[in-house]
This record gives structure tokens, C-alpha cells and sequence, in this order.
């Protein structure tokens, strides 16, 4: 019983994955995603909510009947449930109302309460009301700010970033994910960058404010997160909701892998990258979640859905 885990011990060194036939559009260039859907909530966001709640207990920040409170557009919020469960805390999540169904029920299974916000509003919208809520009763809630917290990057700067540098043997020469947060961006970015300098990191955003792509942000037209770091862009890849819901059906169709949108994103962006490299290239990407959050999105079968214009 002495290796007996808790829920929180198996979160990070997800696998690699190589994406043969959707590299096939790149010829000599390999293209590698995280499966971040294998941890434990099934999200990248494990890492950084992991992270944060820890530095709240270890600081004393997050003790008592203290309650978990933060902004989420789904990923994070379930991550926050999971591990306020299995920590013995109450959570709160403020969330934008047309966040999927899926990510909705997972999180009130686990007992944490929603408030919705505006859809208009998008994510930011969910951050200035529960930025309202804690500056009203200070003393009720922990509140991690996940855009502000360094406990976020810094969960990636550890882990994600070191595992993609021992899984490609150091042969990654280019890094490329979306931004919500900006969190994985940064802390995987920094690290890479520090083990190589040469490793080229580029940011995918969607190509519109408006769009259907989840859990991301349109850098320019939006509330910058406190722990972006600009400095880290080598450049800027814009993706479309219909090519990232085009690239989420080929992951499925054609790699067996059952991804969410964001993943059809960054591969999509993935691709088009790789494909202006030389041979010999290893291209990285993120695959944030699990198709299964999407699954009441008609985007799965209608392969004519235009959803830029739409919102957030």
C-alpha cells in the first residue's frame, strides 16, 4: 500500500504523441502533440491549478473553510473542482454561460457551484465579476488568479517544458500552442529557450475576436494576462474556428486521437508552420483536452459550420 497514489500525484508526464499522417502534408518534418487530455481531469490545466493550490497551502493562503474562487472558461475550472474535492475545499467558478454543457456537468459533479456570466462578455467578463465577488469578501474565498498567478507558468517551466525536452532527446526545434492564460506558452517557452536558444516558440491565436475556439484568446482585443511575456513570441499563428474544427475532425478520422477544439487549433497551426520548415524539423504542439467536452457541438458533423462571428 506504500505506492498506493492520491489524485493529484499523477498529474503531468503525459505522453508524446507523433502525428504521422497529418505530417504527411510536411514532408520531412516531424510533428509531435502533449496528450495533456491524460491527466487526471483530462486537461493541461491540472498542471498549472495543481501548482497553484499548492503555493495557497504552502503559504498558508488556502486553509480552513477558506473557498476556491477564480475565472475559468471550463479546463481549469474542472481542474479546480477535481482537486478542491479531493483536498477537502469548497470551489466557485465564474464562467461565460455558453461554456459547453460537457465542461458544466463535469464540474457540478464534483460538487463546485457556477455562477455564468455574459457570453458577450467572453472570459473577460468571467474575470471582472469574480474579481468583484473577492474584493467584496475578502476573507471568504482563496483566490489563485490564474492570469496572474507565476505559480502557473511556472508549473510548465518544471514540468511540461522538461518533458518535451527529454521525449524529442532535445531534437525540438520549434514550439507552437494557443493562449488562454498564456501560461503554458510562457512556462514551456522559457524553459525550452533555456535549454536551447535556438528552439523557436510561437503563439496560435484565433484569427477573429469572435470565434468558436475555446479556452483561447484574441490577444489584441482582450484583458492581457499579468503573466504573459511578449518577449517569448518568436511569432504569431493565426488559426480560423472552421480550420480548427477541420483539424479536430482529421485528428479524430485520421490519428484516432479525439481531441477538443483548441487541440484542432494548435494542430492546424502546427501544420501550416511545418510546412514552410526545411527537413528535419520537430515541430511540438499541445493537444489541451479531450474531444468528450465537445461532444453537443454540431461542428462534429456538419463539416460546413462557420462559427467566426459568433463569440466567444
Amino acid at each position: 500500500m506504500e505506492n498506493a497514489m492520491r489524485i493529484l500525484d499523477l498529474v503531468g508526464n503525459t505522453p508524446l504523441i507523433e502525428l504521422v499522417k497529418i505530417a504527411r502534408d510536411a514532408p520531412g518534418v516531424r510533428l509531435l502533440a502533449k496528450a495533456e487530455f491524460c491527466n487526471p481531469s483530462g486537461s493541461v490545466k491540472d498542471r498549472a491549478a495543481k501548482a497553484m493550490l499548492l503555493d495557497g497551502m504552502e503559504k498558508g493562503a488556502l486553509a480552513g473553510e477558506k473557498i476556491i474562487i477564480d475565472a475559468t472558461s471550463g479546463n481549469t475550472g474542472i481542474a479546480y473542482a477535481m482537486m478542491g474535492a479531493a483536498l477537502g475545499f469548497a470551489v466557485k467558478l465564474y464562467m461565460p454561460a455558453n461554456t459547453s454543457i460537457e465542461r458544466k456537468q463535469i464540474i457540478r459533479s464534483f460538487g463546485a457551484v457556477i455562477e455564468e456570466t455574459s457570453p458577450l462578455e467572453g472570459s473577460d467578463g468571467a474575470f471582472l465579476a469574480v474579481q468583484a465577488e473577492v474584493a467584496a469578501r475578502p476573507g471568504l474565498y482563496f483566490y489563485p488568479d490564474q492570469y496572474n498567478n507565476a505559480a502557473n507558468p511556472r508549473a510548465h517551466f518544471e514540468s511540461t517544458g522538461p518533458e518535451i525536452w527529454k521525449q524529442t532527446e532535445g531534437a525540438v526545434t520549434h514550439f507552437i500552442t494557443g493562449m488562454g492564460t498564456t501560461g503554458t506558452f510562457v512556462g514551456v517557452s522559457r524553459r525550452l529557450k533555456a535549454e536551447n536558444p535556438a528552439v523557436r516558440t510561437i503563439a496560435v491565436q484565433p484569427s477573429s475576436p469572435f470565434h468558436g475556439i475555446e479556452g483561447t484568446k484574441h490577444m489584441g482585443s482582450t484583458i492581457l494576462p499579468g503573466i504573459f511575456d511578449k518577449s517569448l513570441q518568436d511569432g504569431v499563428a493565426p488559426v480560423s474556428t472552421e480550420d480548427a474544427y477541420a483539424m479536430t475532425r482529421r485528428l479524430a478520422r485520421e490519428e484516432g486521437v479525439f481531441a477538443g477544439i483548441s487541440s484542432g487549433g494548435n494542430v492546424a497551426a502546427a501544420l501550416a508552420l511545418a510546412k514552410g520548415l526545411p527537413a528535419g524539423s520537430v515541430v511540438v504542439t499541445v493537444l489541451c483536452d479531450s474531444g468528450s467536452r465537445y461532444i453537443s457541438d454540431v461542428f462534429w458533423e456538419n463539416e460546413t459550420v462557420h462559427s467566426d462571428g459568433g463569440g466567444i
